[in-house]
């Protein structure tokens, strides 16, 4: 058989099995991921039509394989997820020595600034980023990252009292 006839196999198989393959999940995952595995599990018959069986029988079992090896590679996908989810959470509880009304207060005094300028505040002084590589990662010129940050600073200033404690841990904790 040719190409063009195993592609022709593959989808009148696909069309056939599609319900019991959907059922095959929606019995073992909720409906939404589901139908999502069956499209995954479709996509790969579709790329692999050549190796399809020839036996109706031997290319049932063989699309129930390329949905079980989906399957699998989604619970996997789901259990890192989940475990990265995790660590994350206790991370973030045990590195958050932070005031929370400062950081609330800081946080709100942001969404007073335009949002590129928001940006570049976040790139520079929370994610660790020089004004060289924030304006490379934006496109945008150094002159224009250098005067719209030290704007951007006076501006946070006024909005949070220069004198005021949350300043002081922006200068440290955003900084550092």
């Amino acid at each position: 058989m040719g190409s063009p006839d195993r592609r022709s196999r593959a989808a009148q198989l696909m069309a056939e099995y599609s319900p019991a393959l959907l059922a095959y999940f929606h019995r073992r995952v909720d409906a939404g991921e589901a139908a999502d595995l069956l499209n995954d599990t479709l996509l790969v018959i579709w790329r692999q039509a050549r190796a399809v069986p020839d036996d109706d029988d031997q290319a049932r079992m063989w699309m129930y394989g390329v949905a079980r090896r989906v399957l699998a590679t989604h619970r996997r996908s789901h259990r890192r997820r989940s475990a990265l989810h995790e660590r994350l959470q206790a991370e973030l509880a045990t590195a958050s020595t932070e005031d929370p009304d400062e950081v609330r207060t800081l946080r709100a005094a942001l969404t007073q600034l335009p949002e590129i300028d928001q940006e570049i505040i976040r790139l520079v002084h929370w994610d660790g980023f020089t004004q060289v590589e924030v304006a490379r990662l934006l496109d945008m010129p150094e002159a224009t990252v250098r005067s719209r940050h030290l704007r951007a600073r006076q501006r946070l200033r006024a909005l949070l009292g220069a004198g005021s404690e949350a300043i002081r841990t922006t200068r440290t904790s955003v900084s550092g």
